[in-house]
């Protein structure tokens, strides 16, 4: 009960399925998954990183999304009603990281948002004349562009969260994910036509053994563990809203599945239409926003390809924000009687304004100890929060709260679970060692 009435539930399994794997599909997937992917050489990084999705990955979304739903209530509010004492830092490090996360994510939201419009009024033909890195500097140096496009991008997010679970988390997830596939496809097919596109497929989908590093697996580890939105708080809060009768471990392998999905199509759309027009897979985090509008300005009717493009990019970052809104408000609901309206908005504008510095940091002027102010509140929450908040997960369920873990799993004995023992060890001992060597290995400022 939550204000006196009835708490929000998804309607559906679908709609819990769909807007987890919202939650974990982002930018990670379709930014960050392929320019790491192809800094680490291709196919081998792939196949390591599938595998350690469905093993670290999957164990700890069920670990989360068990608390969650035996609890009914926010990451905080489920730590507290499961055990108390000092485990409760765990939900609240998972509400801090929502808030530094969302503050700098909606700014990157803004970009795609502008990306779609200037693939009609000037990317192509900056991209054409090998400017497209002069035409971003340029945008994200302008602050009042940046922050404007931030707030719209901010507003977007409080509606969905203000309308609800059921007539606004759900209801947008069951429209928008359906759609980021369809994007995908069609980008793909119009990718991997491209003449020259079979190198990209080669670099993508033939495996060297011998590009396998210790630096690598690290890298395979933390695009796993983050791409699948674990530690955060957000599986939790999700899971609250869970039915006692849908079965956990199948709704997480269909999450896993669908995030995963996603990541390897987005591998589709941009190795081949790279290798196709001889660019560099390994140009790092400027491969979306410098490497492609070079692609899409050589293509037939690039405008519309690099629009669609950044449409998608557009629903993913929206979706996860959307979850981490929902991680913040759910605090404010449960454990201090908010309305969701008041909670949505209040948050929301809160986060906006928590969110400037980082639009400033782009100028090169807002610095905090060497790195600039978005890059900070990105280390903060990525290298310590979320590697923490999974880790101490991990270790809770693992070793404090295994018994009733089991039976959650299980719906109370009703649906078996054949991999329940090695899911125990991997949350006691496998897991906590990933992820202890992602967050020392992370420390690094």
């Amino acid at each position: 009960m939550t204000n006196g009435v009835e708490r929000e539930q998804w309607g559906s399994k679908l709609g819990f399925i769909l807007a987890a794997a919202g939650s974990a599909v982002g930018l990670g997937n379709i930014w960050r998954f392929p320019y790491i992917t192809g800094q680490m050489g291709g196919a081998a990084f792939v196949i390591l990183y599938l595998i350690l999705v469905f093993v670290i990955g999957y164990a700890v979304m069920m670990a989360e999304i068990s608390i969650g739903r035996k609890a009914e209530l926010n990451a905080v509010g489920s730590f507290r009603k499961v055990k108390g004492g000092p485990w409760v830092l765990v939900g609240w490090m998972g509400v801090a990281a929502g808030f530094i996360i969302l503050s700098f994510y909606a700014v990157i939201g803004g970009w795609t948002f502008k990306y779609i419009f200037a693939s009609f009024t000037g990317l192509m033909q900056a991209g054409a004349a090998g400017e497209a890195g002069d035409y971003f500097g340029g945008f994200i140096t302008n602050t009042t562009q940046v922050v404007a496009l931030q707030a719209l991008f901010m507003v977007t997010v409080v509606w969905v969260v203000y309308k609800g679970i059921g007539e606004g988390i759900e209801k947008y997830c069951k429209i928008l994910m359906p759609a980021l596939f369809i994007l995908l496809l069609v980008l793909i097919v119009r990718s991997v036509t491209l003449e020259g596109a079979e190198a990209g497929l080669a670099f993508y989908m033939q495996p060297d053994f011998s590009k396998l590093t210790g630096e690598v697996f690290l890298a395979a580890l933390g695009q796993a563990f983050f791409s699948l939105s674990l530690g955060m708080g957000c599986m939790i809060t999700y899971g609250s809203y869970l039915s006692k009768d849908t079965s956990i471990p199948g709704a997480a392998a269909q999450v896993c599945v669908l995030d995963t999905l996603v990541a390897i199509l987005a591998g589709f759309v941009i190795f081949p239409a790279v290798f196709a027009f001889g660019l560099e897979p390994a140009s790092g985090p400027g491969l979306t926003f410098v490497t492609l509008p070079s692609v899409f300005s050589q293509m037939p009717g690039g405008s519309f390809w690099s629009g669609l493009f950044f449409l998608l990019l557009f629903v993913a970052a929206l979706t996860s924000a959307i979850s981490l809104l929902e991680v913040v408000s759910a605090y404010f609901i449960d454990e201090l009687k908010w309305s969701r309206h008041k909670a949505a908005v209040t948050m929301g504008a809160i986060i906006f304004v928590l969110g400037i510095p980082s639009a400033y940091s782009l100028t090169g002027n807002l610095n905090i100890a060497g790195k600039g102010f978005l890059d900070a509140a990105d280390f903060v929450a990525s290298n310590v929060l979320l590697p923490l908040g999974g880790l101490f997960i991990a270790l809770f369920v693992g070793w404090i709260w295994t018994e009733e873990a089991r039976k959650e799993i299980t719906n109370q004995g009703e649906k078996p679970f054949g991999l329940i023992v090695p899911w125990v060890w991997i949350c006691r001992i496998v897991a906590p060692l990933a992820i202890g060597y992602i967050f020392f290995s992370g420390l690094k400022w």
